[in-house]
């Protein structure tokens, strides 16, 4: 009977402190915090939804390319001769189990334009210098595509010299130059909506792209999906950001080859972090940055850069992907 008295006084002053001031106060800042998340869902649902839509209805329509392009007749030859050269640059170092069906996926681009890919190593020995000479010659006749030597890094990151140097040896003529990391699998529109924003908006400093990781379920993958969904908040505003993702960003050559707000030295004299000395180069100089998701039709339709060394990890699959026709070839 003492236990039992214990006990009930014990859920009587548990009682008494739920029903205090502050304790309201918490359990109505919580439901208001669920209540929240709850609108955003649905919100993010709907934007789908209406994605998938009017992909299906444009494929009914005709236009079989309707995952790159709403109207057909973008894909004209009259419209894709005039776009810009784009150089396309990845920093390599080893070789893992799926980087051979990302890098196959980002030389694969459905880009209308002059394109060249520089696959960057520091040395022959990297491991990734045989896997990548054999995708080379697999795409010899379709694809602009060399391998790059940077040597050893002496001033700054290994990744930073690889982009350096990438980016003295892309074309004279290249209008962009395009960074990405080789642990993504890109949408075969992607290159062609950087482009676009690049395009409409010469303002722009530097374009950055937006990782998804999709949980397949697992408590690990769900938890590693959720540290990482605070991350977005940072190019969930209408397309201007004060953040990069170095796995992709889009900037112009001419001030890599000007040096312009200096680009080049910030990045060679000690730099580690390609995305934040950027952002940091960016925000001294008061320039634009941008994400490709400031139109609701990127959201869901571009902005696919998936992880696979996260899915073979943490049981992260791409499942919800492929239940939709244009993203069938990142299951291949």
């Amino acid at each position: 009977m003492a236990a039992l008295g214990a006990i009930d006084a014990f859920l009587a002053a548990a009682s008494r402190a739920c029903c205090s001031p502050l304790a309201i106060f918490l359990q109505i800042q919580g439901c208001c915090i669920c209540l929240f998340l709850a609108i955003g869902w649905s919100f993010a649902a709907h934007v789908r939804g209406g994605v998938i839509k009017r992909l299906k209805h444009n494929i009914d329509g005709g236009n079989s390319f309707g995952f790159i392009c709403d109207d057909i007749n973008e894909l004209e030859h009259s419209a894709q001769v005039n776009l810009p050269r784009v150089s396309v640059v990845m920093p390599l170092k080893g070789f893992g189990e799926h980087n051979l069906q990302n890098w196959r996926s980002q030389i694969t681009s459905l880009y209308g334009g002059p394109l060249e890919f520089l696959f960057v190593v520091e040395s022959i020995n990297d491991p990734a210098y045989p896997a990548v000479s054999m995708l080379i010659s697999e795409f010899k006749d379709s694809v602009d595509a060399k391998i790059v030597i940077a040597g050893l890094s002496t001033t700054c990151s290994q990744k930073i010299h690889n982009q350096l140097v990438g980016v003295e040896k892309m074309h004279k003529d290249s209008k962009y130059v395009l960074f990405l990391d080789d642990d993504v699998r890109l949408h075969p529109g992607t290159i062609g909506a950087l482009t676009s924003e690049m395009e409409k908006n010469p303002k722009i400093f530097i374009q950055t792209g937006y990782p998804l990781d999709l949980p397949s379920g697992s408590l690990g993958s769900y938890c590693i999906y959720e540290y990482h969904m605070p991350c977005s908040m940072g190019f969930a505003t209408g397309g201007k950001t004060f953040f990069l993702w170095g796995g992709c960003m889009m900037m112009h050559a001419e001030d890599f080859r000007k040096d312009s707000y200096g680009v080049v030295t910030g990045l060679r004299d000690g730099g580690y972090s390609d995305d934040m000395t950027l952002a940091a180069i960016a925000g001294t100089n008061f320039m634009f940055l941008a994400n490709f998701l400031n139109n609701r039709h990127f959201f869901f339709q571009y902005s696919i850069f998936c992880h696979l060394k996260m899915m073979e990890e943490y049981s992260l699959d791409v499942c919800l992907l492929t239940k939709c026709p244009r993203c069938r070839f990142l299951a291949q």
